[in-house]
């Protein structure tokens, strides 16, 4: 990282990427197919499950026509809907659809008990929930007690339910015209990251935009991904680690996404050979069980060219043993929060023209942002090799925060003037 002071002493250190262009005028969901045509029939998503292919040209039609049948049910420009589901086609059809009419995604993990899904869905002010019917009983005292909310699942429902079809039969010609300001909401995930209880963390369109960008896009991308990558989506879309990193970066520059519901070692090795993975994102829990599973040298794990950690730190030990299993793999880590937007730092091995990098570290600041370290005590800022508090700003940052209790939003503390 570049660092920077003056005479006030004031230390900021930023990127050894340059700052590139990035279109953050665009909504999320138009920056994401702005590419299209380059590789419309393309695999977009794999259903690991099922063995089911969508195109990017199947996927964009199929979130507009979901954009048209949320708007019947009721949803507008505006309203949250909650999403309650595992990694499936689905999840990519309902967000990429709220966004298109200005509606508002909030993620919740589907074993949440009844309580903490009421919580959320209260919290947030859903006007809509879709889950799988599995799930159906953690929202019936919640349904019953706000008879508003409709509930849609993605496989059979129960009665008085809807299914997932009513969105995707819809007309995709009748999505009504909505104007979507740059700083309107698009996602709303719960985080505990800052002090108290979790609260929704008010991503724009404008923010994430910014924060992929500042990952994929450029001539040297911070991270290098592109359309012949096949990239492992394990981690859970209901965090936003996996939905920015994964899903929205892979969207932008057209590489195929292979979802998986939930992480089994062995089949999780199975898919990356049967589909040659090249980019597995992964959390140091499953980075350690690649590293300690006794049959990974049974499988073909050769086309792995990158492994990112993330979501909480990995020690040079474990770095080393994994790099001995997949000495193919450039591996390294990024840091973020869901309120910084999320990605603070990344790994400058992952560029398209690499840095030398340190076993064990976090990376460096992202491009067209800058941060500086801050004593907590004198509020002075820091030079380089001293602990104290990450200050971050740019584009990327959250909006605000809305509280459980009240739902009232919060100014970012986290945000620089």
């Amino acid at each position: 990282m570049e660092a920077e002071n003056d005479q006030a002493q004031e230390f900021i250190f930023r990127s050894k990427l340059p700052d590139i262009h990035i279109p953050n005028h665009l909504p999320l969901h138009t920056y994401c197919f702005e590419n299209l045509s380059l590789f419309k029939d393309n695999p977009c998503l794999i259903n690991g499950p099922t063995g089911e292919i969508h195109t990017y040209a199947d996927v964009e039609l199929t979130s507009r026509k979901v954009a048209s049948g949320l708007n019947k049910l009721g949803i507008k420009q505006g309203d949250v809907i909650l999403l309650l589901l595992q990694n499936s086609p689905e999840f990519v059809f309902a967000f990429l659809g709220a966004s298109i009419i200005g509606a508002i995604s909030t993620t919740a993990n589907p074993f949440y008990t009844p309580a903490e899904v009421a919580k959320q869905a209260t919290a947030s002010k859903a006007k809509l929930i879709i889950t799988q019917a599995v799930y159906a009983e953690k929202v019936q005292q919640f349904v019953k007690e706000n008879v508003h909310v409709k509930i849609v699942t993605v496989d059979s429902p129960p009665e008085n339910y809807l299914h997932f079809s009513e969105l995707t039969n819809s007309d995709e010609d009748d999505i009504p015209a909505v104007e979507i300001n740059p700083d309107d909401v698009v996602a709303l995930p719960y985080s505990s990251g800052t002090t108290g209880l979790p609260k929704g963390v008010m991503l724009t369109h404008k923010g994430l935009v910014t924060s992929v960008a500042q990952q994929v896009d450029g001539e040297n991308p911070n991270l290098y991904f592109h359309e012949k990558d096949v990239i492992l989506c394990v981690l859970p879309l209901f965090h936003i680690y996996s939905l920015n990193s994964v899903l929205l970066c892979g969207l932008r520059v057209g590489s195929a996404i292979l979802l998986m519901q939930k992480f089994e070692i062995v089949t999780l090795m199975e898919l990356v050979q049967k589909y040659k993975v090249t980019i597995a994102p992964f959390v140091p829990p499953v980075v350690l069980a690649v590293a300690k599973c006794q049959v990974v040298d049974k499988y073909d794990l050769s086309s792995i060219r990158t492994v990112m950690s993330g979501a909480a730190p990995m020690g040079k030990e474990l770095e080393d043993t994994v790099r001995a299993k997949l000495p193919n793999a450039k591996l390294g880590q990024g840091y973020g929060m869901t309120e910084a937007g999320p990605v603070l730092s990344m790994c400058l091995a992952f560029a398209k023209e690499p840095f030398e990098i340190k076993s064990g570290a976090c990376g460096t600041v992202v491009r067209n942002a800058e941060m500086k370290i801050v004593d907590p005590d004198t509020g002075r800022s820091l030079p380089r090799n001293q602990a104290g508090e990450i200050c971050i700003r740019g584009s990327q940052i959250m909006k605000g925060t809305r509280f459980y209790q009240l739902s009232q939003r919060v100014l970012a503390s986290c945000c620089m003037s």
